[in-house]
């Protein structure tokens, strides 16, 4: 996937992909499922912002991804979207993060990990050299994944807010072994 933005990430059963206008009810039922903990801009307004249609039109203009991107994570057994995973640029030379979502009925199943697990993989063969990923202190379940898939809380930031403190976490990458023969 590092260099054709066409191409999709398989796993054992997932698939991550660009993401498709229809699904863009996925990403809104993602935005009324967080956590009242979650800061409010990330949680849909009192004005019910993102609407679905602001939705569709952030997929439909989003470039597409080449080495950093959210993709859609789909379960190949059915088909269903169950959210998204992948990178977020750094700005200027900063490492990229990871991030992940999915819906509440997926949780606890082993598909952020899996998940994860590729988009790691991605981030290496496209020529990241370390990764980085904040979660909320009070995200047990996304600790715990990022732990799994290799992960090294490294800080936790002072309380910012209401919401409580952010653990940073980084991953060195390195590069893929090859097989020689």
């Amino acid at each position: 996937m590092a260099n054709d933005p066409g191409a999709a990430r398989t796993t054992e059963r997932l698939l991550l992909r660009p993401w498709r206008i229809p699904e863009a009810t996925v990403q809104r039922q993602l935005w009324l499922e967080r956590d009242p903990r979650v800061p409010a801009h990330r949680r849909i307004n009192a004005d019910g912002h993102p609407t679905l249609a602001e939705l569709q039109q952030r997929i439909r203009t989003q470039p597409p991804p080449t080495t950093c991107g959210l993709l859609a994570v789909q379960r190949l057994s059915d088909d269903a979207v169950l959210g998204y995973c992948g990178l977020i640029e750094g700005e200027g030379d900063q490492d990229p993060e990871l991030a992940f979502e999915l819906l509440r009925r997926f949780w606890g199943q082993g598909y952020a990990t899996e998940a994860a697990t590729a988009v790691v993989d991605w981030a290496r063969s496209s020529g990241h050299h370390s990764l980085k990923a904040t979660v909320w202190d009070w995200n047990t379940a996304s600790r715990r994944v990022l732990a799994k898939v290799g992960f090294t809380e490294v800080a936790t930031t002072e309380p910012v807010s209401v919401y409580g403190s952010t653990v940073v976490t980084t991953m060195p990458l390195q590069p893929a072994q090859h097989l020689q023969h």
